[in-house]
């Protein structure tokens, strides 16, 4: 009975709050109302023929209620019913649908005194959510059980889920946050020149910085995977083609996705490192866990368990939050036309187009995406969730096109650093402790573009090499104007142009039975090559032959080809199989050395410690390509050439691209020192989680053999994408 009597003076109080929270707002919003009012000439409260100040204010705060009701009770059902909607969409909805409730609560006024245009109430509607939403907010600061309450409500959660028994401290939870495509030097550098405060903090009272390897495909595809399933085998580039089921595989598509997750998961036997009570936000994969949103691999699936959109819901439905993004996404879509422009005016170079719909790419990856996704992880802390793994793309985003240091990047990373604090802040009013791990999964290496550079892409050289058609733009190159640390001013372009006369002429003469055995397996061969890029590293494949093709094959069909390729002052080397050798590394001047023998003081010494070893694992993929392309590699300049339209590139061997890091908290175990590839970082974090955890963590969590696919968190077949 006495606790029951002390628990009613503490529910009086909150309820106490509440009220005075409630009416604080709704007078605040009526002033506000008033204000617009007097400001904006098509926006009334009065009658035609005038009223009194008192009528007026009584009239204000009809509408401000109104409104206020509207948007507790009818926004959430409306942003659920839009959830099928695009997100980017979605986002630009916001401002009509909030000025279409502010017209709603003005007719709702009684004597019809309240009137708006359009147009006045979709501002009217945003300044009364954003003041709303200040207020509120201001309100919360110093009451702890508001602030959760608020946090509970913007990332739908109803209560902690775990609650602490004899008031021993729960087991501490663990939140991974990839900032995508960060590499090591640019962190360390932005915490240098004092852009992530938070970062720095943590630097220097309760983390560890340590760099860990890419494998050759240092892409977010391939990193992700590895990290999340422990497996990313078979996974040679970002995007390739697979012979043997026609399918051209691209990791940010939800079909191909899906099947590198089945792939993993049969695999390794192992659901993924949040297959206990975990929560994946805004990854390419689930890794295993239960709560998803804005997981690539589910949204190809259809089913009551896909809950990738949940995210978006979660957050749109506070309308203040949607009106404060949809406001930042408009802000950041102006802020990147800017940039932009200034950049053509002072020449800035490289450079590569910006224009057409990247403004809106942009603000979706710097604002909407990452509010939903800092918000999901907000609630997966206050519910108390084991393990949490999100990604922040705004990074990787913003650098393939501005570069990976400067201006436009660097108010990125401060913006994420404050994502970050807001996390950590979270975190302190979670049921549980929570050791927060920051990673990413690969850098990013300037650079000019390989078309920029030399005047043709990948593609026009491979079918220069291989004899077919090309633009007369190409016949008539003179391969740009190659940057010094290419190759070396005006010695790399001779190089570069004799390379291209002497494919296109097509000067070597092979016997004439040679010659008519390739005419007839060219004419058998009909299908051109498929040239596909992943930043720097480039994959021919030819889909005609069912099988991997070998050196000679290829030197057979197309004499010109290897030779046009190798000897390119822009291509670092090739990886080609061999009848002879196995598989062979191709360089220029003539170099040749058979897999088998490759180490890191030969071709690739370039690349730097490890570049033999990926190159070596990559070459025993299944579906590595018939020719795999790596660009050249500027050692002092840290300089690579994107077969891509991106000046800061990632994606195969060069640079800083292959240097991502690991922010540790002290309390965990030391990672290897040497620390190589996507796999073993899956090692070392779930290692982490077993300490965190103790034996309530399994070891291994194995589907049903041949039933790899049920373990992944969403019902019925994968929907294909249009390219299978």
């Amino acid at each position: 009975m006495g606790e029951r009597r002390g628990r009613a003076p503490g529910r009086w109080r909150n309820a106490g709050r509440a009220l005075f929270r409630v009416v604080t707002v709704w007078v605040v919003s009526t002033l506000t109302l008033l204000v617009l009012a007097a400001l904006l000439p098509d926006f009334q409260l009065q009658s035609p023929d005038g009223d009194s100040i008192t009528r007026t204010a009584l009239t204000a705060a009809w509408c401000a209620g109104a409104f206020g009701l509207l948007g507790a009770l009818v926004w959430p059902l409306i942003v659920r019913a839009l959830l099928l909607v695009p997100a980017l969409v979605l986002g630009l909805l916001v401002f009509v649908l909030n000025g279409s409730l502010l017209l709603v609560a003005l007719w709702l006024i009684p004597d019809g005194r309240g009137a708006a245009a359009p147009e006045t109430a979709v501002v009217v509607a945003a300044v009364m959510s954003a003041v709303a939403s200040a207020t509120s907010t201001a309100l919360a600061v110093r009451d702890d059980d508001a602030y959760r309450r608020r946090l509970y409500r913007l990332t739908d959660r109803k209560r902690p889920r775990i609650a602490r028994e004899g008031g021993a401290e729960p087991v501490p939870g663990t939140v991974f946050l990839q900032l995508d495509g960060v590499g090591h030097r640019v962190l360390r550098d932005a915490v240098a020149d004092g852009l992530m405060p938070t970062v720095a903090g943590w630097l220097a009272s309760s983390h560890t910085l340590v760099p860990w390897r890419t494998d050759w495909s240092s892409q977010t595809g391939a990193s992700q995977l590895g990290i999340l399933h422990g497996s990313n085998e078979d996974v040679p580039a970002f995007r390739w083609y697979e012979k043997d089921t026609g399918r051209l595989m691209v990791s940010n598509r939800p079909a191909s996705a899906v099947e590198l997750q089945r792939r993993a998961v049969e695999r390794t036997g192992d659901g993924g490192l949040l297959t206990l009570d975990g929560a994946s936000r805004g990854n390419l994969f689930s890794g295993g866990a239960d709560q998803i949103a804005l997981v690539l691999s589910t949204a190809a699936r259809r089913g009551r368990r896909n809950r990738s959109r949940a995210g978006y819901f979660a957050y749109f439905s506070d309308p203040a939050n949607a009106v404060r993004t949809a406001g930042s996404f408009v802000a950041e879509a102006f802020r990147e036309l800017f940039q932009s422009t200034r950049a053509r005016w002072r020449r800035v170079s490289p450079r590569v187009s910006r224009g057409g719909l990247y403004p809106f790419v942009r603000a979706f990856a710097t604002v909407v995406e990452r509010d939903v996704v800092v918000a999901a992880v907000m609630g997966d802390m206050l519910a108390g969730r084991t393990a949490v793994y999100a990604d922040l793309v705004a990074y990787d985003e913003v650098a393939h096109h501005s570069g990976p240091q400067g201006p436009d990047t660097d108010q990125v990373l401060a913006r994420l650093d404050r994502a970050i604090a807001l996390i950590a802040e979270v975190a302190e009013h979670a049921p549980r402790p929570y050791r927060i791990v920051l990673l990413s999964d690969h850098g990013q290496s300037p650079g000019e573009t390989f078309e920029s550079a030399y005047g043709l892409t990948l593609r026009d050289l491979v079918r220069v090499g291989c004899g077919l058609p090309v633009s007369r733009r190409v016949r008539r190159t003179r391969w740009g104007h190659p940057r010094t640390e290419s190759g070396g001013g005006s010695e790399a372009r001779d190089a570069a142009r004799d390379a291209l006369r002497s494919a296109l002429h097509r000067p070597f003469d092979p016997p004439e039975e040679e010659a008519a055995e390739a005419a007839a397996v060219a004419a058998a061969r009909a299908p051109e090559p498929v040239v596909l890029a992943s930043g720097n590293l480039g994959l021919v494949s030819f889909p005609g032959v069912p099988h991997r093709m070998t050196r000679e094959e290829i030197d057979r069909l197309h004499p010109a080809l290897l030779r046009t390729l190798a000897q390119h002052p822009g291509i670092g080397f090739l990886l080609v199989a061999s009848e002879e050798h196995g598989s062979v590394v191709l360089a220029r001047d003539g170099v040749e050395v058979p897999v088998a023998e490759l180490d890191d003081d030969g071709p690739l010494a370039v690349f730097g410690p490890g570049a033999a070893a990926a190159v070596r694992r990559t070459d025993g993929f299944p579906h590595v390509a018939d020719i795999m392309v790596n660009s050249m590699y500027d050692p002092v300049a840290g300089t690579v050439h994107a077969f891509e339209e991106q000046i800061g590139s990632h994606g195969g061997l060069g640079g800083e691209q292959g240097r991502p890091f690991l922010l540790r908290p002290r309390e965990f175990a030391a990672p290897p020192a040497d620390l190589v590839g996507a796999e073993q970082v899956h090692g070392v974090l779930r290692g982490w989680l077993r300490e965190s955890q103790g034996p309530q963590v399994p070891l291994e969590i194995s589907p049903p053999k041949g039933d790899a696919e049920a373990i992944l968190p969403v019902d019925g077949p994968a929907v294909p994408d249009k390219n299978g």
